[in-house]
């Protein structure tokens, strides 16, 4: 058996691989047929071992070279997104909800509204999953989701002209007050919170949606 190295260094035993099938042995009585199997057995164990050897010797002295914090690694760590439109918490400077270490790719003004348009549907869709043994799933989906709303909403605020960007930056605070008190419902695992602060979260979902498709063909 052929040893390799796991990315954390701990030692492990790969098994060589048998291509020779259980019943095989039974039928073919043939002493050469069985040496033959067992050569080709070992050769193959033989290559896949040098091939894991190699590999994970390479991949392991290319991760040595950067720091692993738990999200991303320090010499290559992601872009952090930021806000440059009022729509943080007052009392906080930011929002409960937000999922850090994500990478948030820049797809433009119009991105963004599809991306908006696309997380509230997701969100719509959890409704089934709401359930009291599921809180927690549900308290991850809505963070997961609702960061990427509230990053895309900032972009098309600032790309909104007049009146029209008070009147989206006041619908974007409603919803994000409203993902806060869902999220913390949920990461209490109050079932009955929960399910209250979702049925106020899908009227104002699809409100933001029809919303994001009229600017779709403006913008």
């Amino acid at each position: 058996m052929t040893p390799l190295t796991n990315l954390h260094g701990v030692s492990k035993t790969l098994i060589p691989i048998n291509t020779c099938l259980p019943n095989a042995h039974r039928s073919i009585k043939s002493s050469n047929r069985t040496q033959e199997c067992s050569v080709q057995t070992t050769r193959r164990a033989a290559t896949i071992g040098l091939a894991t050897i190699l590999l994970t010797t390479q991949f392991n002295h290319n991760i040595s070279l950067a720091t692993d914090n738990g999200f991303w690694y320090l010499d290559h760590p992601l872009p952090r997104p930021t806000v440059t439109n009022n729509i943080a918490n007052e009392k906080t400077g930011t929002r409960s909800f937000i999922k850090n270490g994500l990478y948030m790719a820049n797809i433009g003004v119009k991105g963004s509204v599809l991306r908006i348009k696309k997380s509230s549907f997701d969100l719509l869709a959890m409704a089934d999953l709401i359930a009291q043994d599921t809180l927690n799933y549900v308290w991850r989906y809505v963070r997961l989701k609702s960061t990427f709303i509230y990053f895309d909403f900032d972009k098309v605020i600032s790309a909104t002209p007049g009146d029209e960007k008070q009147q989206l930056t006041d619908m974007a605070i409603k919803l994000f007050d409203n993902f806060e008190r869902l999220e913390e419902a949920s990461r209490k695992k109050s079932l009955a919170e929960t399910k209250s602060c979702y049925q106020e979260t899908e009227v104002m979902l699809k409100e933001v949606m029809d919303r994001m498709t009229i600017m779709y063909q403006t913008i």
